[in-house]
């Protein structure tokens, strides 16, 4: 068994919460600008300093004591990424109340279950729909405000001259008291609530801030357009205040007309987001008829960014191809995401390598991360000084991860969460007596303490030949072509690995286009396409060239739509629920079994 640990840099006190940050900074940094706010969807910005925040969160906090609500209910929020979010999330804690987050596309069952199963005694909803669906529910929720139609002022209004007071409520909750209960999104079953408690969430973020010193400083601008209702974009909120970084949100609709506006020096994204503007970029060079000139410049980006890391660093003739495609390429990348970005921060799911080095060597380093919401969530992390493209990175101070002798990753560290919400049976099954929690990923640990994914235990292909096959690797690799949308290789119980294929409804258009194909064309035209199969072939082929024979995929098929989430296909952090798609398109699968069995007869 191989294990890596990290000495703590931060230790919290037992008497602090998440509010703690916020109060200091309005006492002694008030002038400090701790959010841009929009309220005309992106086109102008204003500044929001650290004491008109904490007024605004006193404001609401006194607002929901008012209403009834005590110190340890829950409050549930179900609301898009927006300022209110975290207005709101923040009054919650000041109340000394807990958030159980809700997406904002869950379903009515999906909330039913969240608002039952947490007991919420109060909910906050983003527009009227859904708080019409949560006052339908007959749950134990007695108010519900509603964003859209004046619900934070009316929180403020309901508080003043209340005889409450906030600033006892906001110092009584400790380090060991529970903030909050996220749900989780789950692949698979009824989600089951992740409690987090304020220690949890400040130990797992305060030891990261001192590991990323350019990408979390005051004054830097971070804009946030993933679901704050997940755990990653909701750590990094508190990271936001924690450092006094700039955070703006955003819709993800709004990405390209709001980023030249904020213009910000970091982004937090999920690798499909990279791969979304990888996919554009390429897709506008070839439109320009300079698809040619984008293929040298990413090949020269990725050799750049892997020459960083080898002792004396690029050539003289690399460094001039790079420099050259910097003012005919890279400078444009830059620009579309507003010119001052030089870091990200991805999660969520494994970037591959090569989408790593390619941004890299484009001036935007992406520091890959791991963790679950169980762990806050970040377990791992490659950070400036200590950085390999590829993997999750080194533990994060204060954490131990080893690899258990079935390849198991497993975790223990102080953001590692004390269980599941009224399920201690789940509870038990992840945690061990002695605080080892049990990820579920398959990792290895190298010598010099980075790790490495290379699969989900439950995602396993067993073939009918017994050959164990990880799919992540080869989907992560597929996933990075400008037409795919979800890769999803299959194979168990089989005779051969293979593959179903979700082509990228965004894309489509403009391939059709320059193959004199009608752009209108539906997905489920063109399963049979011979100009599609045949660029998507020639991926598989890449992907293959990177396994054994084995674990090549012998077949795929084109599934008739995109996969999306209103199907139930995928989760809100933009997961393959992968046992959803295998079931629901089987006879897609069977066919590439059937297929094969028919080339043999002939």
């Amino acid at each position: 068994m191989r294990e890596f640990a990290v000495p703590p840099v931060v230790t919290v006190p037992d008497d602090d919460n998440t509010l703690t940050a916020l109060w200091d900074a309005a006492e002694h940094h008030p002038d400090s600008v701790l959010f841009l706010r929009s309220r005309d969807d992106g086109a102008t910005w204003e500044d929001v300093a650290a004491t008109a925040f904490r007024d605004q969160v006193t404001a609401a906090a006194k607002g929901l004591a008012a209403a009834g609500v005590q110190p340890g209910d829950r409050v549930a929020l179900m609301s898009s990424t927006r300022y209110e979010w975290t207005l709101l999330d923040y009054a919650i804690w000041a109340a000394g109340a807990v958030t159980v987050t809700i997406y904002e596309t869950s379903s009515t069952e999906q909330a039913r279950w969240i608002l039952e199963d947490s007991g919420a005694v109060a909910a906050i909803a983003e527009t009227p729909e859904m708080a019409a669906m949560i006052e339908g529910l007959g749950s134990a929720v007695k108010n519900v405000w509603t964003i859209d139609e004046g619900g934070v002022e009316a929180l403020g209004a309901l508080g003043e001259g209340a005889d409450v007071d906030i600033e006892e409520r906001r110092t009584a909750r400790k380090a060991a008291d529970l903030a909050t209960i996220v749900y989780t999104s789950g692949t698979t079953g009824r989600p089951k609530g992740c409690m987090l408690t304020h220690h949890n969430l400040l130990a797992d973020i305060r030891n990261v801030i001192p590991e990323v010193p350019n990408v979390l400083y005051e004054g830097a601008r971070m804009l946030m357009f993933l679901p704050l209702a997940h755990v990653l974009a909701r750590i990094l909120q508190v990271a936001g205040i924690e450092s006094r970084t700039t955070l703006a949100h955003a819709k993800s609709t709004r990405l390209t007309a709001v980023m030249p506006v904020v213009k910000p020096t970091t982004l937090l994204a999920i690798p499909r987001v990279f791969e979304k503007v990888y996919a554009g970029a390429y897709q506008k060079a070839v439109d320009g008829g300079k698809g040619a000139i984008f293929e040298k410049a990413t090949a020269t980006a990725k050799a750049y960014s892997r020459a960083l890391d080898k002792p004396g660093g690029p050539g003289l003739g690399l460094k001039l191809r790079h420099k050259l495609f910097d003012l005919l390429v890279y400078g444009k990348i830059r620009a579309a995401v507003g010119g001052e970005c030089t870091t990200a921060v991805s999660g969520g799911a494994a970037l591959g390598p090569e989408l790593g080095h390619f941004f890299r060597g484009v001036g935007i380093t992406i520091f890959e991360g791991y963790g679950l919401t169980e762990t806050s969530p970040v377990l791992s992390l490659n950070i400036p000084t200590a950085i390999k493209v590829g993997s999750i990175g080194r533990p994060t101070p204060g954490t131990a991860l080893r690899v258990a002798d079935d390849g198991e990753l497993e975790a223990k560290g102080p953001q590692v969460f004390p269980g599941y919400w009224n399920n201690d049976a789940a509870t038990a099954e992840v945690l061990d007596a002695d605080g080892w929690f049990k990820t579920g990923d398959i990792a290895v640990i190298d010598d010099d303490g980075y790790v490495t994914i290379t699969g989900r235990k439950k995602d396993i292909i067993v073939t009918a030949g017994g050959k164990n096959v990880a799919p992540g690797p080869m989907e992560k690799i597929l996933d990075a072509h400008p037409l795919i949308a979800f890769a999803i290789v299959v194979g168990e119980a089989r005779p051969y690995i293979g593959a179903l294929i979700s082509v990228d409804g965004d894309m489509l258009p403009d391939w059709l286009t320059r193959h004199g194909k009608d752009p209108a064309t539906a997905i489920a035209d063109l399963t049979g396409d011979a100009d599609l199969l045949a660029e998507l072939q020639a991926k598989v082929d890449e992907a293959n060239a990177t396994v054994s024979r084995a674990e090549q995929i012998k077949r795929f098929r084109v599934i008739p739509v995109e996969l999306s989430e209103d199907a139930g296909e995928i989760t809100p952090s933009v997961k393959v629920k992968r046992h959803v798609v295998v079931e629901k398109y089987s006879s897609e699968v069977n066919a590439l079994y059937d297929e094969a069995r028919s080339d043999t007869k002939s």
